[in-house]
């Protein structure tokens, strides 16, 4: 095993997402290998930092006293004013706290599913979970999801552009199959997840950071994607801009 296949592994091992067998491969490529060794024990220290709160900062009594100091001081209010501002506050407070919910549970929600996306993605570099379909003719894999899966996933050929398509997977993403399609720039994979969107609103591409992983995600026709590497920002970026030309194009 080599260092670049170690590190990729590593957070898998660490958070016991690793089948035996992988497991001990990266265990035996940590005993010859003090560099990954260190990054292991490096790794293992921050978990346990911040399974310990050994990351919490406690502001200094004087920062408080220095902050309420500079505040203007408040007149003291009448009953009427108070009544009238409680009922006030509270049916305002009411609408905002069920708005902040929302945006606050869409945010872990998307959290969470860009968690899944890289967990998905690390099981898929384990040997013999990358493909289902082993194909580089996107005629053949776009028919395989036929049957499998709710949604038709558009399949294009990009390897003129340097994203070599190398096959399809049915993979399972917030407790649902989602179709894989596979792409390959040099050595580097790339998992595109394709699941059916809530609307059909198209939603501009935003670029994540997850896990040392770039996610970047876009909505359009109908469908989710997620298209997931381990390549630089650019060139993910480079790929979803390929990808969705080509989808626009087809029509």
């Amino acid at each position: 095993m080599t260092c670049d296949e170690a590190e990729i592994l590593l957070h898998a091992l660490l958070d016991g997402e690793l089948d035996a067998g992988h497991a001990r491969e990266v265990e035996a490529h940590l005993a010859t290998c003090a560099k990954c060794a260190a990054a292991a024990r490096d790794y293992r220290e921050m978990k346990k930092a911040v399974a310990q709160g050994g990351l919490r900062y406690t502001a200094p009594p004087e920062l408080r006293r220095r902050i309420e100091a500079s505040l203007p001081q408040a007149e003291v209010p009448t009953r009427r004013a108070v009544l009238r501002g409680f009922a006030m506050g509270s049916a305002v407070s009411a609408i905002a706290a069920s708005g902040l919910f929302a945006v606050v549970l869409r945010s872990d929600d998307e959290a969470r599913i860009q968690a899944e996306i890289v967990s998905a993605h690390l099981r898929s570099l384990q040997a013999g979970h990358l493909t289902d379909v082993v194909s580089t003719d996107q005629h053949t894999v776009k028919p395989w999801f036929n049957g499998r899966i709710d949604v038709a996933p558009p399949v294009v050929d990009l390897g003129p552009q340097g994203f070599a398509l190398i096959g399809g997977r049915l993979d399972y993403v917030d407790g649902r199959p989602v179709a894989a399609v596979i792409y390959r720039r040099r050595q580097h994979m790339i998992n595109l997840f394709v699941a059916q969107a809530a609307n059909t609103e198209p939603r501009a591409a935003r670029m994540e950071t997850v896990q040392g992983f770039n996610i970047r995600r876009w909505s359009e026709r109908g469908l989710n994607y997620w298209a997931v590497s381990d390549l630089a920002k650019d060139e993910l970026a480079n790929f979803g801009e390929r990808f969705e030309a080509a989808t626009r194009a087809a029509g």
